[in-house]
C-alpha cells in the first residue's frame, strides 16, 4: 500500500478483498484518510460494481460513533476463465471471482499436437462454457492457463518445456486471447457487450506452470495461514510449485520446482535429453514403461493412476518404490524450504506413493526439518489447477496498481 493518508481506490479494494478493513471506519483507521476522501474513493469502486454493501447489517465503527454497513467485494460484476494443460487432457472453467466454479469441461488434448491446435480448441470450449454458465464474453475479465513445463512469468511464454514439443517461445497469450474472440464471435455472435468487465479484445492471459498454480489453488483454499507450502505434482512427468507468504516462488525465470530433473544416479534415458532425472525413473510415466515392459498395457501416467484405483499390485509396488525415489530428493527440498505442508497431486497420489515418500523423506530429512510437517494428499484433485489459474487472475487484475489503471480506463 501507498504512504499512510495516500491510499489509492485500489488499496481500498485490496484491505476490502483481504478481509483486513470492511467499513469505511476500518478504511480511515488503516489509511490514514479522512472521512470524505474514503467516501470519494470507495464511490469509484461502487461505480465500477467492484464493490457492494454486505448484507450482514451495520457494525461498530472503530472511530466509534453510529454503526458502519460492512463492504465486501462483489465477485458478480465478472467472470474468469480457466483451463488446465497436461499431456493428454485438459479441463477448463469459468469461475466466479472468489474460485467457485460455474462450468467446467474436460476432454482429450494432447500438448504434442502444437500450441496453434491446442490453444485454438481451448477457445472453443470456452465459448461454449460461457453459455453453458450463462454469461456472455463480455462479462470475461481475464483468462488463466497452466502448462506442464517452465513459464517465464514476464513474458507468458514456456522456456525449454521437456514435454511440450513446438511450445519453447511460443506467444501463447496472444493465440488463446485471438481464439477466445474468434470463437465467441462465431459462435455467440458476441464482443460489444457494455458491462465494466474488458471485452474480448481485450482479455488479458496469463501463464504460469501448472504445478505452481495447483500449489496456488491449494495454499489459498485449503493451508491459507501456512506460510510455507510446497506441492509436487507426479504425472507423466514430475513438477513442484512452491508458494512463500502467499505467494508463489518462481525463480528468476520461472524455472523453480522443477524436481523432476534433478539427477539421482541412474541410467535412465528422460524425455529433456539427459540420463538420470528423477522424471526418467519416479514419474508416471516411467512407471508406464515398467509395467509395459512386464507385459501390463500402460502408456502414461493416466493409465497407472487406473490400474491403481483398481487395486493392480504390480503398479502399487512400482508406485510405493517411486514414492521412494522421489522422496529421498524431497528430503533435501524440505531442509531447504522447510515447509509447513507438503502436499502430493498428480496421477500417482495414492496411498502407496505417498507411503513410499514418507519412508525415505523422514529417514533421511533431518527431525528438526519434519517436526511440524504435514505430507498430505491434494484436496482440490483435478480442479486444484483450474482454482489457481482462476486466482492468479483475479489478484493480477485487481491489485492496487492495476485496479487503478483498470478503474482509469472504464472512466471512473
Amino acid at each position: 500500500m501507498t504512504g499512510r493518508g495516500q491510499a489509492s481506490a485500489g488499496d481500498l479494494l485490496e484491505l476490502v478483498r483481504k478481509g483486513r478493513a470492511t467499513t469505511r471506519g476500518a478504511l480511515q483507521e488503516a489509511t490514514g484518510l479522512s472521512r470524505a476522501t474514503v467516501g470519494q474513493r470507495l464511490d469509484r469502486l461502487f461505480r465500477a460494481g467492484w464493490l457492494r454493501e454486505g448484507a450482514g447489517g451495520p457494525v461498530d465503527s472503530p472511530l466509534g460513533g453510529r454503526p458502519s454497513i460492512t463492504l465486501e467485494f462483489d465477485d458478480a460484476h465478472a467472470v474468469v476463465l480457466a483451463a488446465d494443460l497436461d499431456t493428454r487432457h485438459a479441463r477448463a472453467a469459468v469461475l466466479t471471482l472468489t474460485g467457485e466454479i460455474l462450468a467446467e469441461h474436460g476432454g482429450t488434448l494432447a500438448v504434442e499436437d502444437g500450441p496453434d491446435v491446442v490453444l485454438g480448441e481451448l477457445g472453443g470450449w470456452f465459448a461454449e462454457l460461457l453459455v453453458k454458465a450463462g454469461h456472455r464474453p463480455d462479462e470475461v475479465c481475464g483468462i488463466g492457463l497452466a502448462v506442464p513445463g517452465p513459464v517465464d512469468s514476464e513474458t507468458g511464454r514456456v522456456v525449454q518445456p521437456p514435454i511440450m514439443p513446438g511450445w519453447d517461445g511460443y506467444d501463447i497469450r496472444g493465440r488463446l486471447a485471438r481464439a477466445f474472440r474468434e470463437r465467441t464471435d462465431t459462435d455467440t455472435g458476441a464482443g460489444t457487450g457494455t458491462g465494466t468487465a474488458a471485452a474480448p479484445t481485450e482479455v488479458p492471459v496469463l501463464v504460469d506452470n501448472d504445478a505452481n498454480l495447483m500449489a496456488y489453488g491449494e495454499q489459498r483454499s485449503g493451508y491459507p495461514d501456512c506460510s510455507a507450502f510446497v506441492l509436487v505434482k507426479v504425472s507423466t512427468g514430475i513438477g513442484a510449485g512452491v508458494v512463500v507468504d502467499g505467494s508463489i516462488f518462481r525463480g528468476v525465470d520461472g524455472g523453480a520446482g522443477d524436481i523432476g530433473h534433478i539427477r539421482v544416479g541412474a541410467d535412465a534415458l528422460c524425455r529433456c535429453g539427459s540420463h538420470g532425472c528423477l522424471a526418467a525413473v519416479a514419474s508416471g510415466g516411467a512407471v508406464a514403461r515398467r509395467l509395459a515392459e512386464s507385459g501390463i498395457p500402460a502408456s502414461s501416467g493416466s493409465d497407472v493412476r487406473d490400474l491403481l484405483a483398481a487395486g493392480h499390485p504390480a503398479a502399487a509396488a512400482l508406485a510405493r518404490e517411486a514414492g521412494r525415489r522421489v522422496g529421498d530428493v524431497l528430503a533435501t527440498v524440505v531442509t531447504l524450504l522447510n515447509p509447513g505442508v507438503l502436499m502430493i497431486a498428480g496421477d500417482l497420489a495414492g496411498t502407496a506413493f505417498l507411503t513410499g515418500v514418507r519412508e525415505l523423506l523422514y529417514q533421511r530429512a533431518l527431525p528438526r526439518s519434519t517436526a511440524r510437517l504435514d505430507v498430505v494428499t491434494s484436496r482440490l484433485g483435478e480442479r486444484a489447477g483450474l482454482v489457481g489459474a482462476g486466482a492468479l487472475v483475479v489478484e493480477h487484475l485487481y491489485a492496487p496498481e492495476r485496479a487503478e489503471e483498470r478503474l482509469l480506463a472504464l472512466g471512473v
